[in-house]
């Protein structure tokens, strides 16, 4: 009896896990931004917020989706090697990128404004950072991926206007473009930047 009742209570959490994707876009963002706040206002070594910060961004962003849409055009020309070598380069410098920009933030505040479902596949989520007396107010939307509606998940923030996804697009572009189409001249920026 004590074994199904164990049995019971795993099914429970485990689907309860399951659940916690099973939201629309805005209560995704309202929830990483909280979890966020939390880190980011803890008395956390620096390290140990980082390791927090990238564990949402890996659970909650589509970082192989950005990172193939960065690639362009390449990434249908590059071989099988080279694309499983860029996605894991591609992640590191995500993450890496990403939580050292973040952690910066001591406390900051997000309100959600606003969602509109664009097709089946993408729902754009607006927000506000509100000001302080170091920054202006800042808007960012969201752009979120719903193919699979139980697990939505971050594709690209538009600041104010400004695609971070396209931007990083164009940066990596050129990066190849430069180099006569050599990937490796990526690569190689890339490893530059993780070792810093």
């Amino acid at each position: 009896m004590k074994f199904v009742r164990l049995l019971i209570i795993i099914y429970f959490f485990l689907n309860l896990n399951n659940y916690s994707f099973a939201k629309d876009p805005s209560s995704l963002i309202n929830e990483i931004v909280d979890e966020a706040a939390l880190i980011l206002s803890s008395e956390d070594p620096v390290e140990s917020k980082i390791i927090k910060l990238n564990a949402i961004a890996e659970r909650s962003v589509d970082i192989n989706g950005i990172g193939m849409y960065t690639l362009g055009k390449y990434r249908k020309t590059i071989s099988d090697e080279q694309k499983i070598k860029y996605q894991k380069l591609f992640k590191s410098y995500f993450l890496k990128s990403f939580s050292s920009r973040l952690v910066d933030y001591t406390n900051p505040r997000i309100n959600v404004v606003s969602q509109k479902k664009i097709n089946d596949k993408y729902t754009i989520v607006n927000s506000i950072l509100e000001a302080t007396s170091k920054r202006p107010q800042v808007k960012i939307d969201w752009r979120i991926y719903t193919k699979n509606p139980e697990r939505p998940l971050i594709r690209d923030l538009i600041v104010e206007g400004l695609s971070l996804a396209r931007t990083q697009k164009e940066e990596f572009n050129s990066i190849i473009q430069n180099n006569d189409g050599d990937i490796n001249a990526l690569f190689k920026t890339l490893e530059e930047f993780l070792i810093k």
